[in-house]
């Protein structure tokens, strides 16, 4: 979906010669109608040198993504760690193991008092967020009955009711995590759930990596590092174009930096 910020192919073509021709479409687009701009986000590293190719302009940033090394399972990920690290996330899932009992839910297991369940999750998490929880009930419904082999619920249970729950996608190469609520705090659950249970999940899937969402330098230290992504940005105006290009060539550098520094950070044991 357009507004999901999972890097991808937005040219949707599977011959690249036409692929100027969408670009320049999007442009007349945008200059037909008064626009004073077209995004395209999170786009593919192999789509990059058409956006520069047609003069777009092209931005980097950065999420922070898990990746399989061909691990066995969670202790052959664990043992790549520092001790200290391996340490304080074995601590963290003891933690959150001894206060809840954890289910993997896909498929003809999702129910609609599983739905339910995680729909008051969402709407809590989207309210304390000070957004507007814009999925509507109906939504996840549809979504397990459509897609339910590509789904993976993780929820946490207390005298078998759900008091927390995690919505991740399962892709062909990679598990997405979506959504994350809860109806009670409890110390290091969101970890648990958002971030270990999921690395299992993609070991056992043999997925090569867990995108965990936008945001989020807390992902560091649970073993997820940082990914560089791209969007490129086609601006009509001139001089606001020659403003933003300026600004873009200046923070490239501290970008890199940023990445470099915070892998540089990573719990994994050097050499």
């Amino acid at each position: 979906m357009p507004f999901t910020p999972v890097p991808g192919r937005r040219l949707l073509t599977r011959n690249p010669a036409l692929a100027p021709a969408l670009i320049a479409a999007s442009e007349r687009l945008v200059d037909a109608n008064g626009l004073s701009s077209a995004h395209a986000t999170f786009i593919a590293e192999d789509e990059l040198p058409q956006f520069e190719r047609a003069g777009w302009l092209i931005r980097e940033d950065s999420q922070f993504h898990w990746l399989n090394e061909d691990y066995a399972d969670f202790d052959a990920f664990l043992a790549a760690l520092s001790s200290r690290k391996r340490k304080a996330i074995l601590k963290e899932r003891a933690s959150a193991q001894a206060q809840v009992e954890i289910v993997h839910l896909s498929g003809a297991d999702l129910t609609e008092a599983h739905w339910d369940a995680f729909w008051a999750f969402y709407q809590d998490t989207g309210s304390r967020k000070w957004g507007r929880p814009y999925l509507t009930r109906a939504f996840f419904s549809l979504l397990g009955e459509r897609l339910a082999d590509r789904v993976l619920l993780i929820l946490a249970l207390r005298d078998r009711v759900p008091i927390a729950g995690a919505l991740n996608l399962i892709g062909a190469r990679a598990l997405y995590g979506r959504y994350w609520g809860c109806a009670e705090d409890v110390p290091f659950l969101h970890f648990e759930l958002c971030y270990y249970q999921a690395i299992e999940a993609a070991i056992a899937r043999g997925l090569g990596r867990v995108e965990a969402g936008a945001q989020g330098a807390h992902k560091l230290a649970r073993g997820y590092r940082p990914t560089p992504t791209w969007s490129a940005h086609y601006i009509a105006d001139p001089g606001f174009r020659a403003a933003v290009s300026d600004f873009l060539r200046r923070e490239r550098p501290a970008v890199a930096h940023e990445i470099a520094a915070l892998d540089e950070m990573a719990p994994f044991r050097k050499g």
